[in-house]
């Protein structure tokens, strides 16, 4: 090892000695219930409506036409471009071939009355859009536990920022009362649902705060909202009735949509901006088609599944009783995704051990992902769970519990 490369192998150790150390093998994962993933509305485990689309790009050009994903897939086979399908090969702007963007950012705007503009994925749609607003005059206000690639975006934006306590309105009021005077625009930013508590932000709140502070503007990621919430699954804000008040919506393709990308709803004049401000959007080689056509089949399918949204409210209510009755302690979910609070990695590691062995399957969540002492087990439900499968999670963690 050089003299250069060992301060690195220094703080892997110290990883290590801290049971903090990442690794990408979890083990075999077969025969075990995975409560790991986004998958919220299940639709990654659709395996019949993944064989109709790669049997569309197999028969790319034929004749089948019986939905719109597979009439996309085949108008580039009857252009001779089907192998444009699998590479964008430039970026949006030096394109010349943009049908699957502009569809699918039309069925978008179609349901959300406003512009679409696709990123590659939320953490491009969040650096690069929140960079591009905060131009000079601008401060940045943002809660204190939203997701890293917002934070990334304030450093790149080199805005002066603020953060207030989560979820905390008084906090927030106590930002705007002393700092918005001084700015043209306040950012205020927040996530609908929050990843590793799986609370929801007082978005109600938020939006009557533009009332009171003519140049706040509001920003909200739904990355864990989007499909999930709302009559048609348009996330959070659609289910609180504060669509028309955010000013930039970010709703990714990679959890509830089982794709990948992300997409931002602005009004018009924002989409043209961004077009021409986000780096993240302008420096990068476009989505290949086929992920976009896809995002779109799955996005009309979500749309729809109400019964589904629903059933998944009910198992994630029962679980979080369960939850609070075997730790004795209060969950502050409201959403999916549930935390079981370990208050140490090394608890953490060991619970997920004892649930494994049980057959679940739960991840320890460390810092830096959450702050010392809140260290936890995230267990995220999805629609195609069953009420017997919420069973047998309960019944591994009563057990893993008091065995750690």
């Amino acid at each position: 090892m050089t003299e250069a490369a060992q301060a690195y192998a220094q703080i892997l150790a110290s990883l290590k000695a801290e049971g903090r150390l990442r690794t990408l093998d979890h083990g075999n994962a077969a025969g075990l219930l995975d409560c790991t993933d986004n998958d919220y509305m299940g639709l990654g485990r659709d395996t019949a409506a993944t064989q109709r689309f790669l049997r569309s790009l197999i028969d790319v050009g034929g004749g089948e036409k019986e939905r719109r994903e597979i009439e996309m897939v085949s108008c580039y086979g009857e252009k001779g471009e089907a192998e444009a399908l699998m590479g964008s090969l430039a970026s949006r702007l030096l394109m010349s071939r943009q049908d699957a963007y502009t569809s699918f950012e039309c069925d978008l705007e179609s349901e959300y009355g406003r512009p679409a503009l696709i990123f590659n994925s939320g953490y491009h749609a969040n650096t690069g859009c929140v960079a591009a607003l905060a131009i000079p005059g601008t401060l940045i206000v943002a809660d204190k536990l939203v997701h890293a690639s917002i934070i990334d975006g304030i450093f790149l934006s080199k805005a002066p920022f603020k953060r207030f306590r989560h979820n905390d309105l008084t906090s927030l009021r106590k930002i705007l009362d002393t700092e918005a005077g001084s700015y043209d625009r306040v950012l205020v930013i927040a996530e609908s649902i929050y990843s590793m508590d799986g609370d929801c932000a007082p978005l109600r709140e938020l939006a009557a705060l533009k009332e009171q502070y003519p140049g706040m503007m509001l920003y909200i990621d739904e990355a864990h909202g989007f499909g999930v919430r709302g009559e048609r699954g348009l996330g959070l804000c659609e289910e609180t009735g504060i669509l028309a008040q955010v000013d930039c919506l970010i709703g990714t393709l990679g959890k509830a949509a089982a794709s990948s990308g992300a997409f931002a709803i602005l009004s018009p004049l924002l989409k043209e901006y961004m077009i021409n401000a986000a780096r993240s959007f302008i420096f990068s080689t476009a989505l290949p088609p086929v992920s976009v056509i896809w995002s779109a089949s799955r996005f009309r399918c979500l749309t729809g599944m109400r019964a589904e949204r629903e059933h998944l409210r009910k198992i994630a209510a029962r679980l979080k009783a369960g939850v609070e009755e075997v730790t004795g302690e209060t969950c502050v979910s409201d959403s999916q995704i549930l935390p079981v609070m370990c208050g140490s990695s090394e608890k953490a590691v060991r619970l997920s051990e004892a649930m494994r062995r049980r057959g679940v399957l739960a991840l320890p969540i460390r810092r830096p992902t959450v702050p010392p002492g809140t260290e936890r087990l995230r267990i995220s439900l999805n629609a195609a769970m069953t009420e017997a499968d919420i069973d047998k999670i309960l019944s591994a963690l009563k057990d893993s519990w008091h065995e750690v």
